[in-house]
């Protein structure tokens, strides 16, 4: 049985409390700890750097000079990726990085997340956390 340290909502410790056995049976599913993780980290990715294709780049629609008789090589447009102000070939476009992960997986990781932190004896239980002032202060006291 897992027990964790009980604080009043003034900081004061009380007796320690047992946690209950159905949620915390202490394994630690370290693959779906990750998944679950990493998938969070996906979901925060804004997915919206954009590069101009040579077809995007304004200009470039006159060829440049005459195919022949120039002595120069050939060329069809001042926007082709090899020029100066020229588009780019295989850069970012707009993308969507949202993973989905199944609900019981992550509940799973949840309760893995629970008992990493039980196990560490890092888990604790506060009676409430309602103050007259929402200040940073009071809270890191009680920490």
């Amino acid at each position: 049985m897992i027990e964790a340290p009980h604080y009043s909502a003034a900081g004061a410790k009380k007796k320690s409390l047992r946690l209950p056995a159905a949620l915390f049976d202490g394994t630690v599913n370290e693959h779906v700890l990750h998944r679950a993780v990493v998938t969070y980290l996906a979901n925060q990715r804004q997915g919206t750097s954009d590069t101009k294709t040579r077809s995007e780049v304004s200009g470039g629609n006159q060829k440049p000079w005459r195919q022949k008789g120039t002595g120069r090589a050939r060329q069809g447009s001042t926007r082709s990726p090899h020029w100066r102000h020229g588009g780019i070939v295989f850069g970012p476009h707009p993308r969507d990085y949202r993973l989905g992960i199944p609900k019981k997986v992550r509940q799973l990781a949840k309760k893995s997340a629970l008992n990493a932190r039980a196990r560490e004896e890092a888990l604790f239980v506060v009676d409430s956390l309602e103050y007259e002032k929402p200040k940073t202060k009071i809270l890191a006291e009680l920490l």
